[in-house]
Formats: structure tokens, C-alpha cells, sequence
């Protein structure tokens, strides 16, 4: 496989780890723009463990997830008392100020980031991903997850029926924590290299999209959004190198995704694979409905 068939590999990976982080929270109702700064947790915590302290990298990694899930489930008690984009501005300024705080640490790279020898490579990566998709879609089957679908769809019925708001939210925030944070490490490890400045408020903006457009409502949402966000516009750059012709899309590239992004979120505002649209694929719906 070549080096950069491997990449690509390695950072839809990790783009779908890091979309489940977004995509927990966001199933319980809450918008996270603050993915950026649980990445950072677990990244750096991994990190300066393999590079610091030459621990290996897998108990390293589960560092970082339980220091990420650690932070996520203190700070989701004064987030969870803010709604709507309260909540969006109060993630947003945990991930600045997870930052801030990591671009004073000399001893982390401060400014310059910080570089590791330990290296994750596609054997660990895909499969930590495929995990992640496979435990977020059984939990989402568990009794958990059906009180996060109620709280999702209604509060007030959800709260009628005896769902506990505030433990599932805490419970949703800290898991989307904890993966996240996992994802962080496997990035400092697969590329060898992280700064704050590469996962700014941008990166925190491009995950929230990869679940919002590809659907809250199922557990294949965050999927496909990943799938979209890193291999279409990967699709279009190499396209414009394939041909003088199509050279301009080159430049024009982000323009001509932007757009494609705003027509499908016309197309579909709830996002691409909804409940409904899964239930028609299965047989069973199909067969019932038939009858």
C-alpha cells in the first residue's frame, strides 16, 4: 500500500472516531463545538506518556481516553445548565481554553507542538475505529441509548416517562469525551506530530458537520459524514491533477464542496440517513410494510 493510500486510510480513521465523539452528545441533544478540545486531552496525555515517559502505546492511549473522559465529565456540569447556542459558545470556549492552557507548557512543545517517536500505524488505527463504530452502535441499542433517543426527540416526554435528563446527558457528554480523546491519541501517534493551532476552532466546526449532515438520528450518520467530509474533497484535488483541463478545480475545490454541502443540507436538513430512511432498507420494514 502506498504512503499516501495510507494516509488517507489512517485520517478517515480517525475522522470517524472523532465524529462518534460529536455523535454521542449530539444524540442526547447536545451540540458540541468543542471536539478540538478533548482531542487535545487525550493527544497530548498519550503523547507525553510515549515521549516522556516511554510507556507503550497502548496504555498510553487508554490515558488519554480516561483523562479526556475525566475532563468531559467535570466540566459537562456547568456546560449542561446552558441550552441551545449557549451550549454551542460554552464548548467552544472549553476547546480555546484546553489550548490556551497547552500552548504555556514548555515541557508539552508550548507553540511548537509537540512530537513523538511512538508510532500507532493502520493496524492499530482501523481497527480502533471499527471498534469505535461498533460500540457506539451497540450502546445506542442498550437501554441507555433508548433514553437518549427519548431525550433527544422530546425532554419534557422523556422526563415524563422517567428518564433521568441530567444523568444521560453527563453520561452521553463523558463518553463523547472519552472517544474523542482516543482519537486524539491515535493522531499524535499516526502522524507523530500535533499542535493547537492545526485543531482550532475549524476542526471543532468540521466534525460538528460530519454529524450534522450525515444525521443525528442513526448511528451510520456520523459515518457517512466522515466518509463525505475526507474522501470528496481528497476526490476533487486528485481529480484536478489528473488532467491540465480540470485544473481548476485545484483552486476552486473548496467552492465546488462548500456548494455541494449547502444543496444537500437544503436536500436534507435533518441529515442524510435518518431513522426513517434506515427502517425502508431493512428487510424485515420492507416485507411488513409490503403486507
Amino acid at each position: 500500500m502506498s504512503g499516501y493510500l495510507g494516509g488517507l486510510l489512517a485520517m478517515l480513521a480517525i475522522n470517524i472516531i472523532v465524529a462518534y465523539a460529536v455523535y454521542v452528545p449530539a444524540s442526547a441533544g447536545l451540540l458540541n463545538l468543542g471536539a478540538a478540545g478533548f482531542v487535545l486531552v487525550g493527544a497530548y496525555t498519550a503523547g507525553a506518556l510515549t515521549s516522556l515517559y516511554e510507556v507503550p502505546l497502548a496504555p498510553a492511549l487508554m490515558a488519554g481516553v480516561s483523562m479526556a473522559a475525566l475532563v468531559a465529565f467535570l466540566v459537562s456540569f456547568p456546560i449542561l445548565r446552558t441550552r441551545g447556542i449557549y451550549m454551542v459558545l460554552a464548548t467552544f470556549a472549553f476547546a480555546e481554553v484546553v489550548g490556551g492552557v497547552l500552548l504555556n507548557i514548555p515541557a508539552l512543545g508550548g507553540a511548537a507542538g509537540l512530537s513523538v517517536m511512538a508510532y500507532a500505524g493502520l493496524p492499530v488505527v482501523l481497527p480502533c475505529a471499527l471498534g469505535t463504530i461498533l460500540f457506539v452502535a451497540w450502546l445506542m441499542h442498550t437501554r441507555f441509548g433508548l433514553s437518549v433517543r427519548a431525550v433527544h426527540d422530546d425532554e419534557s416526554v422523556a422526563n415524563l416517562f422517567g428518564v433521568h435528563l441530567r444523568m444521560t446527558q453527563v453520561v452521553a457528554f463523558t463518553v463523547g469525551g472519552a472517544i474523542g480523546g482516543l482519537g486524539g491519541g491515535l493522531l499524535v501517534h499516526q502522524f507523530n506530530f500535533i499542535d493547537v493551532q492545526s485543531t482550532g476552532v475549524m476542526f471543532s466546526i468540521y466534525v460538528l458537520l460530519y454529524v450534522l449532515m450525515g444525521g443525528t438520528q442513526t448511528v451510520w450518520g456520523p459515518l457517512f459524514g466522515a466518509l463525505f467530509f475526507t474522501l470528496v474533497p481528497e476526490a476533487l484535488r486528485k481529480l484536478s491533477t489528473l488532467d491540465p483541463m480540470l485544473k481548476s478545480l485545484e483552486g476552486g475545490r473548496y467552492m465546488v464542496f462548500g456548494i455541494a454541502v449547502v444543496l444537500l443540507m437544503m436536500w436534507r436538513p435533518q441529515g442524510v440517513i435518518t431513522r426513517t430512511l434506515v427502517e425502508s432498507l431493512l428487510p424485515g420494514r420492507r416485507a411488513r410494510s409490503k403486507s
